[in-house]
């Protein structure tokens, strides 16, 4: 069996986890990794944002169970537990400008309640934290001792706060109860599953050009970005999950591209006739975003693989098998 967390409390064959946010992007992927590797899965998620076509390869398997569940009410799991994975939040800007109250609650009174199940089953808990929490940063790259530069008050403020709290709430329970705790801060992830145009950069750029609209860029386009792979990151999350370090840890692509260069990218891998639109830059947008990797490289020995137009091309071939050749949704034939 595949490596896993030492601390067992499981007296099954195979190690159990609990992942909250199981139908999103980021969570199905890491819940099939995890099965992949020999895990048992209990996933929860309100659908809110996620999407159950994301579970097709888990359903019906002896090893996933699926509960259409809220974490901001009480979370009880019958059973032995090992590891509390939570990963429910509202993660594009879309999302968390529309539901910002369910998503400070997820990130607060969720994130309470999942570190309550994983004292009481006495499971390592591991945080899905963001580079949001560095807000506009002022110190680049980003290293995990930076405080960040964070508008609380602004519309943004609502997950970065959100994710913040989470941290400091996690860490109290290190300190106080002695939990086992372990945190990533994730950067900028793209790959199949992303939901079209849900309000990040490479999602909204690919569907833009798959239909020949113009592709929607703010400010001047000179602002930065780190774009990590699914793959990667999933590897990075697993790698930190079965590592003896608290963290946080960065877990990102540190090759730093302007939003032009991501766009001129889509353009070229779908073979667009899109043009560029230029648009005001949102408020609170951040001007950079990189992150600093080595502690993950010497801790975990995780370093991303995928290069951007690699990435770029088989989340572009996924959006044409799931969506239609101009992502509207046509059923798969």
């Amino acid at each position: 069996m595949a490596d896993h967390p030492r601390r067992r409390v499981t007296d099954g064959p195979r190690p159990r986890a609990v992942v909250s946010g199981v139908a999103g992007f980021l969570g199905s992927h890491l819940a099939e990794r995890l099965v992949e590797r020999g895990w048992d899965i209990v996933g929860l998620d309100n659908l809110l944002t996620g999407r159950m076509e994301n579970l097709e390869g888990l359903l019906g398997r002896e090893e996933f169970t699926f509960s259409h569940y809220d974490v901001t009410n009480f979370v009880h799991v019958a059973g032995a537990v090992d590891a509390v994975l939570h990963f429910a939040s509202p993660a594009s800007p879309v999302d968390y400008l529309e539901y910002p109250i369910k998503t400070m609650k997820v990130g607060s009174l969720g994130t309470h309640n999942m570190l309550g199940l994983s004292l009481a089953k006495g499971a390592r808990f591991f945080l899905a934290s963001t580079s949001e929490v560095y807000g506009d940063p002022q110190v680049h790259p980003q290293p995990e001792d930076y405080w960040g530069h964070v508008n609380p008050v602004g519309p943004r403020g609502v997950y970065d706060e959100a994710k913040r709290f989470a941290e400091a709430l996690a860490l109290a329970y290190h300190r106080s109860h002695g939990l086992d705790v372990r945190i990533v801060r994730i950067f900028n992830t793209y790959g199949p599953r992303l939901r079209p145009a849900d309000g990040r950069v490479v999602s909204n750029f690919l569907v833009q050009a798959m239909r020949g609209e113009p592709l929607t860029v703010f400010g001047d386009g000179k602002q930065t970005r780190s774009f990590c792979y699914v793959d990667d990151e999933i590897r990075g999350l697993i790698a930190l999950l079965e590592c003896d370090h608290v963290g946080p840890v960065n877990i990102g692509n540190p090759n730093e591209f302007t939003i032009l260069e991501l766009a001129e990218a889509v353009v070229d891998v779908t073979g667009s006739t899109s043009e560029i639109a230029f648009e005001p830059l949102p408020t609170d947008d951040p001007t950079q975003r990189k992150p600093d990797i080595t502690l993950a490289q010497e801790l975990l020995g995780w370093t991303p693989e995928v290069e951007l137009r690699e990435g770029l091309e088989r989340t572009h071939a996924w959006y044409r098998a799931e969506f239609g050749a101009d992502a509207s949704g046509v059923p798969r034939g």
